[in-house]
């Protein structure tokens, strides 16, 4: 088959449409639909005719028309909490210096590091007398001193389980702790 630039073409094997940009030989550039530009093989394209473009455009528009009916008819349900998750807040403590003292200034590395290790602590017993099931230490992300640290301080009771918080709201610096109310 014959192609020339600017030819709308659709490859053999797989679902890939686009416009030729060049012919080099026996090896034809293609920029796809979705703005790649990709090699073939003259055998592996087929030309797509102008009656076949017209059928898929009005197949889309159709089938377009049809899902924004169909999203019409159906009531937006909105989705409520369970009653776990709205009454199970998690107690949020932010570990970085800056947020425990007025100024650090004179502080060296190790009574910073002191003095947040030791406020979380004072903060995981006041959540296990207080019965608050869950505890995120807001630590931060740098070399990971502190929190090598806290799961040091973790470890040590055997009712704390403790993994990464959630992703999306605080990213990669904060562990989330679960306190169960009933040691074993």
């Amino acid at each position: 088959m014959s192609f020339k630039v600017g030819d709308r073409v659709e490859t053999i094997d797989d679902i890939i449409k686009g416009s030729i940009t060049s012919i080099q030989r026996n090896t034809i550039t293609v920029e796809t639909d979705e703005g790649f530009l990709l090699n073939f093989e003259a055998a592996e394209l087929m030309k797509i005719t102008s009656d076949e473009i017209a059928k898929n455009l009005s197949f889309q528009k159709i089938h377009s028309a049809i899902q924004e009916k169909e999203a019409a008819k159906k009531p937006k349900r909105i989705v409520e909490k369970s009653r776990k998750e709205r009454t199970e807040n998690a107690m949020e403590v932010d570990l970085h210096i800056h947020q425990l003292t007025k100024s650090y200034k004179g502080m060296s590395n190790y009574d910073m590091l002191e003095l947040q290790t030791d406020t979380a602590k004072r903060q995981l017993e006041f959540a296990m007398r207080k019965r608050i099931p869950k505890v995120v230490f807001i630590h931060g992300v740098g070399a990971g001193v502190l929190k090598e640290e806290l799961y040091y301080l973790f470890r040590q009771y055997d009712n704390v389980k403790y993994y990464d918080a959630n992703y999306q709201k605080y990213g990669v610096g904060a562990t989330e702790v679960y306190i169960y109310q009933n040691p074993r």
